[in-house]
């Protein structure tokens, strides 16, 4: 990809599939990034994080990698200058106590790296899994959860409101709740939908624009890295 598209950006591969390379080339995780590095990798997605506490992540994710493993290779995708995104997924079995202990384990992390660019609270839709549950996240909850993360992620510069799991009323809402980030038009979703979630599968450039100014902010178009693009901007 990065030989016929030079000047795309590459951000592939979460933890989980770090581990799963490490594993079936006898390589460690160094070695494996030096060689995603070689081929044009350039960041990370924070995927696989669901939530960090051992007892939890043995009941919905036992199959995954553990959360200290999960910290582990994020902070070594930091220390080869690989950012990555760090997410949480909430709304489960988890109590309050288990995404305080989450955000703690993330901001640790990234007192000590500052590779993290973003923090994504994922709200958990049940539909078609295994864990069953009633209903899903309130917009309260997830409005709460964003806020809590903004105050309490003081080393985060980004918040993201995902308008595929929460809807696009709520992420709209959550941009005066601490969120600076709604992320794009997706195109076409699949994985959250296949679990229920009603919200559209992808939406125009157009309306993320409206949405951002009838919230009172002001749209900006970004990169991977969080740096305005070129033309980007909307007053």
């Amino acid at each position: 990809i990065k030989k016929e598209h030079p000047d795309i950006v590459i951000k592939a591969f979460t933890a989980v599939e770090i581990d799963y390379f490490a594993k079936i080339s006898g390589l460690d995780i160094p070695a494996v990034f030096k060689s995603l590095q070689a081929a044009g990798l350039q960041a990370m997605p924070g995927g696989g994080a669901e939530i960090l506490d051992a007892t939890i992540r043995n009941q919905i994710c036992p199959e995954k990698i553990s959360g200290s493993r999960w910290l582990e290779i994020m902070e070594m995708a930091h220390q080869v200058a690989i950012p990555t995104n760090a997410t949480m997924l909430y709304g489960h079995i988890e109590s309050y106590a288990d995404r305080i202990d989450h955000m703690e384990k993330l901001r640790t992390l990234q007192d000590k790296t500052g590779g993290f660019q973003v923090f994504i609270p994922l709200a958990f839709h049940a539909v078609n899994t295994d864990i069953r549950k009633k209903g899903e996240t309130s917009g309260i909850d997830d409005l709460k959860t964003l806020a809590i993360a903004r105050l309490y992620l003081d080393n985060f510069r980004h918040i993201k409101a995902y308008w595929v799991m929460l809807g696009e009323k709520i992420a709209q809402l959550a941009l005066l709740f601490g969120v600076n980030d709604l992320d794009g038009t997706v195109v076409k979703e699949r994985i959250t939908h296949a679990a229920g979630a009603k919200s559209a599968t992808g939406l125009s450039e157009d309306y993320i624009r409206n949405a951002i100014i009838k919230a009172g902010r002001k749209p900006v178009e970004r990169d991977t890295f969080y740096n305005p693009v070129e033309g980007g901007l909307h007053d």
